[in-house]
């Protein structure tokens, strides 16, 4: 079988890396041979259990992992040391397994990728995940003018111009990219694969399971950096004002202070919020017995490239949503479909227009039927290996 090498800036012990890395490595593995190289937290390789888990299921599936350490600090130097240990680990897996295609998971990977097809005829994939380097300056963590900024923008011109082909997560980001002066007359083969979700996974409960419980407003997942926690508060005081007995459920890991800080802030009574945390199937539970979801990112420049993982996953539930324009393709997705409802703004005027017009909209009928069959048609693993699995055929052709 043709070898192809995976390598991921995420851990795949993390919940992101087992559905955006790990469950697409497995579905393709029958017709290739894979290697996958990922960067892991400490804290994570700690957990024995998980750990062995991870490897039996991936050497079932005859993918061959290699593990390296996830370095933070200091942030420059880290990112540079993790940098050589992946050129050194891919160059030697490179060449001792005769790989033919470097996939390439966002912009670390990628420039590990870039410089061993500078000297060699490896075939590359850029798969970009979003504008990275954009979203260092949005979320405060870089100066638009600083030297590592401008370093990171050259970068990610050399990943465009040398990618074989280019995946992006949303249409809109695509349109972005064309604008791009220095790919006039020299655009590579892009594809969008947006965040797919297993769907076998992420399914409705019963409707008379369903049926029977409370209204339960859901949220999951961070409440910090890209996310606006006190608007999504807020929309739920709206729901309240209909919904006197409305919960709001949140399954979040890490941020619980943060959370009971802004609840208290609010003045939202705690008896009617539950926080809690788990793993990949409490998170599954969890979305299982929600009535409808919000979340609330901001919109800035760097999230045109976005698509949040929990759309599809909100939507293969048959759970509707509350969110907001100006993310990658989520506002035309859930509005066309009629799955949702996206905020234009965060007025009082439009909170309450928006949450007013949600709550006739998770009253259809069918919505529930309506969201799955928009996460069949928008997020379907299956499509998404597909669509892989294509790219990687026409590279070896």
């Amino acid at each position: 079988m043709p070898s192809v090498l995976y390598i991921s800036y995420d851990g795949i012990m993390e919940p992101l890396g087992q559905s955006q890395v790990v469950r697409y490595m497995e579905r393709l593995s029958p017709e290739y041979s894979i290697h996958l190289i990922s960067f892991e937290k400490s804290d994570d390789l700690l957990d024995v259990f998980r750990l062995e888990a991870l490897k039996d299921s991936l050497k079932r599936h005859g993918i061959k992992w290699t593990r390296l350490t996830y370095h933070k600090r200091p942030a420059v130097f880290a990112t540079l040391l993790d940098i050589l240990n992946g050129l050194t680990v891919a160059g030697w897996i490179l060449f001792r397994h005769k790989i033919k295609i470097i996939h390439a998971r966002s912009y670390v990977p990628s420039l590990i990728a870039v410089l061993l097809k500078k000297i060699t005829n490896v075939s590359f994939i850029f798969d970009m995940r979003g504008f990275w380097a954009d979203e260092r300056v949005d979320g405060d963590i870089w100066l638009a003018n600083s030297n590592i900024f401008r370093i990171t923008k050259w970068l990610e011109k050399q990943f465009f111009i040398n990618a074989d082909y280019v995946v992006s997560l949303t249409n809109a980001a695509v349109d972005e990219i064309r604008t791009f002066p220095y790919l006039v007359n020299r655009m590579p083969k892009i594809q969008v694969i947006t965040t797919c979700t297993d769907l076998k996974l992420f399914k409705p409960l019963s409707e008379v399971t369903s049926n029977a419980r409370s209204f339960t407003l859901g949220y999951v997942g961070s409440v910090g950096v890209w996310y606006l926690f006190d608007e999504a508060l807020r929309c739920f005081i709206e729901i309240k004002k209909t919904i006197p007995e409305a919960k709001l459920h949140i399954f979040n890991k890490g941020d619980h202070d943060y959370i009971f800080r802004h609840i208290k802030k609010l003045g939202i009574d705690t008896k009617s919020v539950l926080v809690e945390s788990g793993d990949h199937t409490d998170v599954v539970n969890a979305m299982q017995l929600m009535d409808a979801g919000v979340f609330i990112i901001k919109p800035v420049y760097s999230k045109l490239a976005s698509a949040p993982t929990k759309l599809g996953e909100f939507l293969g539930c048959g759970v509707p949503c509350l969110c907001n324009t100006n993310v990658g393709d989520m506002a035309q997705i859930v509005e066309k479909e009629g799955v949702g409802v996206a905020l234009k703004g965060f007025s009082e005027e439009e909170i309450n227009n928006s949450v007013s017009r949600f709550l006739t909209l998770i009253k259809e009928p069918d919505i529930k039927r309506d969201c799955r069959n928009a996460a069949l048609k928008h997020f379907s693993l299956d499509d998404g290996v597909k669509l892989y699995n294509e790219i990687y055929q026409s590279l070896l052709n």
